[in-house]
């Protein structure tokens, strides 16, 4: 990479082949080596993140001090769920991937597969069989109930998906894809956006995804 230091280094996922404590002393070396600023995890579960800081605390460690886990309108158990007692004991901090739920937020799919889409490229086929799957039917016919909502807030569906994401006071950043300049100015909007995300517009949200809320407590207020 030809760099002296990187600023943050993620564990992606969790090594069930290397000892925990192995992980966080290699990581802690790092940050005391002057390698890495901030280390942090993806994907790991609560009791992991939980184990690492216990460890770190007994061997006088650096912990994990944020978190890269999965999060949109439909994957939302670990962030709002598992991860909740982690926010204020830890300080855990979230890194947030796949916003628009690998695109399907967007509205790019709501009529099928569009030539040229990132689906019909040759790796992801993962992708294709999921949007044939598990995202299409009602998953898709929800996002499409989303439309009329991000018009009357004078958005992108997009735009409406990333800012329902920033809403989330424990979100720290969201990682956004694209794939021209274009896309990343209009992702970039969706800032100007989380101040219209009123307590009743989030409650219409989960009434068009017909999703039941996990918590009362996440999405209160608004970012300054």
């Amino acid at each position: 990479m030809q760099l002296d230091y990187v600023d943050l280094l993620f564990c992606h996922r969790p090594d069930p082949d290397t000892p925990l404590e192995e992980t966080v002393r290699a990581m802690a070396h790092l940050v005391n080596t002057g390698k890495v600023l901030y280390w942090g995890t993806s994907e790991w579960s609560a009791e992991e993140l939980r184990s690492a800081h216990e460890i770190a605390r007994k061997e006088h460690l650096i912990p994990p001090t944020m978190e890269q886990a999965h999060y949109n309108m439909f994957e939302r158990r670990r962030v709002e769920t598992e991860y909740l007692p982690l926010y204020e004991s830890l300080g855990l901090g979230l890194t947030t991937f796949s916003p628009l739920l690998s695109g399907a937020l967007s509205g790019k799919y709501k009529n099928g597969i569009p030539p040229g889409s990132r689906v019909t490229v040759k790796g992801y086929e993962w992708l294709k069989q999921k949007l044939e799957s598990d995202l299409g039917g009602r998953t898709i016919e929800a996002i499409k109930r989303l439309e009329p909502l991000a018009s009357d807030l004078g958005c992108t569906l997009a735009q409406l998906a990333l800012a329902w994401c920033l809403m989330n006071p424990n979100v720290s950043t969201v990682i956004t894809g694209a794939s021209r300049p274009e896309q990343v100015r209009e992702n970039m909007k969706a800032i100007g956006y989380v101040a219209k995300l009123t307590p009743d517009i989030m409650t219409r949200i989960d009434t068009l995804l017909e999703i039941e809320p996990r918590t009362a407590t996440i999405h209160v207020g608004h970012k300054s």
